[in-house]
């Protein structure tokens, strides 16, 4: 099935924590757009998130991260749609050496995990495809 790709860097408006952590909400909100985006391939509409079943935080996240989200399509219903989906850090500020110089992961850290359901009706289901 077809897979969809966001990448950003998180902000000193993202941290939310002592020492710049950033809330792991983030990343589901980064999931929602990407489960946005696998739906209007899917559907040509926007849909709805239903739910998650698991989530998993696997490593913390800090201002000046770059994050790719990903997220698949893994079954159809007949309007729901399960989805799966993994946030990586793929680059890492280093203020150790100066201020702007960052570090691109020779291998990304998987920071988190998750799978969910969206929806959408089927009044609203237009084939893309």
């Amino acid at each position: 099935m077809e897979k969809a790709l966001i990448r950003m860097r998180m902000s000193s408006h993202d941290a939310h924590y002592g020492g710049n952590l950033v809330d792991g909400a983030r990343m589901l909100q980064l999931f929602g757009d990407v489960a946005t985006e696998l739906l209007i391939r899917q559907d040509g509409d926007e849909g709805l998130f239903a739910g998650y079943e698991k989530v998993e935080f696997k490593a913390p996240v800090f201002a000046g991260d770059y994050i790719e989200a990903e997220g698949e399509i893994i079954k159809l219903g007949n309007s729901s749609r399960k989805m799966k989906f993994v946030a990586r850090k793929v680059i890492v500020p280093r203020p150790d050496i100066n201020d702007s110089a960052c570090d691109v992961l020779e291998e990304p850290v998987i920071v988190c995990e998750a799978i969910g359901t969206c929806v959408t009706p089927k009044d609203k289901q237009r084939t893309n495809k």
